[in-house]
């Protein structure tokens, strides 16, 4: 299997363990969050920093039907 470079690496973790901040899934694991919401972010604009780059990370993932993939990383981290 090849391996990804240290910063998608970190990424890749940290979308399997980030929890939304704040907001009406505040608490809940970004990789839990609703393709709607994910969707409503596309059309209004993804937050500045980390956590927007995760949540866009995220619904390409989810767009592209990869989803598959976290849920596999989910299985090799226990």
């Amino acid at each position: 299997m090849e391996e990804l470079p240290q910063a998608n690496a970190q990424l890749f973790q940290q979308l399997l363990t980030y929890r939304m901040p704040y907001g009406k899934h505040k608490g809940q694991l970004l990789r839990q969050l609703p393709v709607s919401y994910l969707e409503w972010f596309a059309r209004k604009g993804f937050p500045e920093g980390r956590l927007g780059v995760l949540l866009q990370s995220l619904y390409e993932i989810k767009l592209n039907g990869l989803e598959y993939l976290l849920n596999e990383a989910q299985t090799f981290q226990r």
